[in-house]
C-alpha cells in the first residue's frame, strides 16, 4: 500500500518525465504548427485555465487574518523577489566562465525571478505545524506580485527574446493571467459554499494543464535539430539547485531566528519554505509568454522543472527535523516566559 500511496503523491513528477519522453518520441504532434496547435491551445487556453483555476482556489477570505504580520511578509517577499534573483545573478557571473551550457545557466536565473508557489510551501508549513496563515498569505500575495514583478525581473536580468515587444508581453500577461485570475476570484465569491462542500481537485487540474504546457515546450525542442544538451551540464545544474535550496533555507533560518528578529518558531517555519520555494505553475506559463518563439525556451525551463521536484523532495525530507526543532524551541520559549508569571501566595 505504501508504494501506491507514494505513486499517488509523486504522480506529477512521474508525469513530467513521461511527457518529456513522449515529446522526444513524437515531437511533431505537439510542436508549433502541429495538430495540437500549441500557439493557440497552450498560449491562450491552457495558461488562462491555470490562472482561472488559481483564482477559484485562492482563499482570499483567509488572508485577512494574516495581514497584520507585516514584518514577516516583507521579509519573505524581499528575500524571494529581490535577494534571491540578485544572489543568483552574482553567482552566475562566476559560473559563466565554466563550460556549463549557457542556456541552462540562463534558466537558473529565471528560477531566481519566480514568485513563491501557491501550494508546496503551504503544504510543508502545515506538515511541520508552522504558521499556515502566513504561508497562505505569502504564497497568494507573492503570486499576485509575481504577475507584475517576475516579467520585469526576467527582462531586467535576461532581456527579452527580441522577437516579442515589451507591450505585447504585458498585454498577453494581462489577458491570460490577470483577467482569468480576477474572474476566478469573482466566481469564487458566488460559489464559495459549493466549493467548500465539494472540494474540487484544483491542484490536480492545474498539474494536468501544466503537463500539457511542458509537453508542447519539449516538442518544440526535440523538433529543433540545433539543440544539444550535454549530461555534464545537467548533472552540475541538479547539484547547484540542491545546494542553492539548502543554502538559502539555512540563510532564512539564521536570519529569522536571530535574537531580536521578532519571529516565533512557527513563523520561522513559514519563512523557510515560502522564501526558498519557487512556482512552477506560474513560472512555466510566464516563460512561455516572455520567451515566446525562443528556440532555447525548453533549455531555459529545465532548471525550473528540476527545482520544483527538488524543493518538494528536500522539504519533505527536512519536515521531521524542522518539526522537532520547532517543538523544542517552543518549549524553551514557554520555559523562559514562565518565571515572569505572578506567584500566588
Amino acid at each position: 500500500m505504501g508504494m501506491l500511496e507514494r505513486l499517488r503523491k509523486e504522480w506529477f513528477i512521474l508525469g513530467i518525465v513521461l511527457v518529456i519522453a513522449v515529446a522526444k518520441w513524437e515531437p511533431a504532434f505537439g510542436g508549433k504548427g502541429g495538430p495540437l496547435k500549441p500557439e493557440i491551445s497552450i498560449t491562450y487556453i491552457a495558461v488562462s485555465a491555470i490562472f482561472f483555476n488559481s483564482g477559484l482556489s485562492l482563499k482570499t477570505e483567509e488572508l485577512t487574518s494574516a495581514l497584520m504580520h507585516v514584518k514577516l511578509h516583507l521579509f519573505v517577499q524581499i528575500f524571494t523577489l529581490v535577494f534571491f534573483p540578485t544572489a543568483i545573478w552574482l553567482f552566475l557571473q562566476l559560473l559563466s566562465i565554466t563550460p556549463i551550457n549557457e542556456w541552462l545557466l540562463k534558466g537558473l536565473q529565471t528560477v531566481g525571478c519566480m514568485p513563491p508557489p501557491v501550494s508546496s510551501a503551504v503544504i510543508l508549513t502545515k506538515a511541520v505545524g508552522g504558521n499556515e496563515a502566513a504561508a497562505i498569505f505569502n504564497s497568494a500575495f507573492g503570486s499576485f506580485l509575481g504577475i507584475v514583478i517576475t516579467p520585469l525581473l526576467l527582462l531586467l536580468f535576461l532581456g527579452s527574446s527580441s522577437s516579442v515587444p515589451f507591450t505585447s508581453i504585458f498585454s498577453q500577461l494581462f489577458m491570460t493571467v490577470v483577467v482569468p485570475l480576477v474572474i476566478g476570484q469573482i466566481v469564487r465569491r458566488y460559489i464559495r459554499e459549493w466549493l467548500e462542500r465539494k472540494k474540487p481537485p484544483f491542484g490536480a487540474i492545474s498539474s494536468c494543464v501544466l503537463l500539457m504546457i511542458i509537453y508542447t515546450t519539449f516538442c518544440d525542442t526535440f523538433s529543433n535539430p540545433n539543440i544539444d544538451l550535454d549530461k555534464f551540464s545537467l548533472i552540475i545544474i541538479v547539484f547547484i539547485i540542491f545546494s542553492i535550496q539548502l543554502g538559502f533555507m539555512l540563510l532564512t533560518f539564521f536570519f529569522s531566528t536571530r535574537q531580536n528578529s521578532g519571529f516565533t518558531p512557527a513563523d520561522t517555519v513559514a519563512i523557510i519554505f515560502c522564501s526558498t520555494h519557487k512556482s512552477l505553475t506560474l513560472g512555466i506559463p510566464m516563460l512561455k509568454i516572455v520567451f515566446e518563439g525562443y528556440e532555447h525556451l525548453s533549455l531555459i525551463s529545465v532548471p525550473l522543472l528540476i527545482y520544483h521536484p527538488a524543493q518538494i523532495l528536500l522539504g519533505s525530507l527536512l519536515v521531521p527535523t524542522i518539526k522537532s526543532w520547532m517543538i523544542s524551541r517552543q518549549k524553551a520559549v514557554k520555559l523562559t516566559k514562565q518565571p515572569k508569571m505572578p506567584v500566588k501566595v
